[in-house]
């Protein structure tokens, strides 16, 4: 149990170590805080100049909360709970394995290392974004866990920042899924998830901005805004039960395993979810929501 508190102890002194440093260093391109903002105004920038829904305001609805959870969500979220948490998870399942004398290095299949700088980069995308593809459906079709994704779907007015409007539980669900198949594949540095990380950052930004774009044939590799907000539909198609449209970064998967549907310019079809109106506005309740849900 000590070896445990001490991970905790440690996660946070060594996370909040960073953070700070985030802050005040400037001097280096992987700097996630200071590239979020800068991500964030281009996106945002590019909403004033290229509006699809002309009559939204440059400061939608619920523009300043989605702002507060982008920043909450990125760095405090990470601060109180993720790494803590992530940390403990991957030293529990290490210790696991150990049990019954195997080691995460036994189950790799292969090491990125032994692969060019650029295949690796890709593999690893390639399997963190079908493995969140596959979560985010689980979001959807698990009643338990779709109480959570429903403070990402109470979005009523797409924007850019609506990106990181999310309960601090689905990340937890996302890494505890994602820990095992990126082990699998052995190991990246820092630098090299930064570059994956902020590709995501910028096409997830883009799926959600008030822009009509579909990016033309490349709309059936990448996710779009013209795509994503029918995932964010009210009133879900007939054939369909659970949602459509689940892809991140990549519309792939959706064509290929059949849940991809856009029939028609969804510029001005209404969003959120059946019974979205009782739905709490705020953002303490948004996150106690899950837990008072009867």
């Amino acid at each position: 149990m000590e070896k445990y508190i001490n991970i905790i102890k440690n996660a946070y002194a060594g996370y909040w170590n960073y953070l700070k440093n985030e802050l005040i260093s400037i001097n280096h391109w992987d700097n996630f805080f200071y590239g979020l903002i800068v991500i964030s105004l281009v996106v945002w920038l590019l909403e004033i100049i290229f509006p699809w829904r002309k009559n939204q305001s440059i400061f939608r609805k619920d523009f300043w909360l989605d702002t507060f959870y982008m920043f909450f969500n990125f760095f405090l979220l990470n601060l109180i709970v993720l790494i803590a948490l992530s940390n403990t998870v991957a030293a529990l399942f290490n210790d696991a394995l150990k049990t019954i004398g195997l080691s995460v290095s036994s189950l790799q299949l292969f090491d990125v290392d032994n692969l060019p700088k650029w295949l690796g980069l890709f593999v690893f995308f390639l399997v963190s974004d079908f493995v969140q593809w596959n979560t985010h459906r689980l979001l959807h079709r698990i009643p338990f866990l779709w109480n959570f994704h429903k403070v990402h779907h109470s979005v009523k007015e797409m924007g850019f920042a609506a990106h990181l409007r999310y309960h601090w539980m689905e990340p937890v669900v996302y890494k505890s899924l994602l820990y095992i198949p990126i082990a699998i594949i052995g190991g990246f540095d820092a630098q090299d998830v930064a570059i994956v990380y902020f590709f995501s950052i910028i096409i997830g930004h883009l799926n959600h901005a008030n822009l009509g774009w579909d990016y033309g044939i490349l709309k059936y590799i990448f996710n779009n805004p013209k795509m994503h907000i029918w995932h964010h539909v009210k009133e879900l198609p007939e054939h369909v039960r659970f949602g459509v449209n689940y892809g991140l970064t990549l519309s792939i998967w959706d064509y290929l395993f059949k849940t991809n549907y856009v029939p028609y310019n969804g510029r001005d079809i209404e969003l959120g979810f059946d019974g979205d109106e009782q739905f709490p506005k705020d953002f303490i309740n948004q996150e106690f929501y899950p837990l008072n849900k009867k």
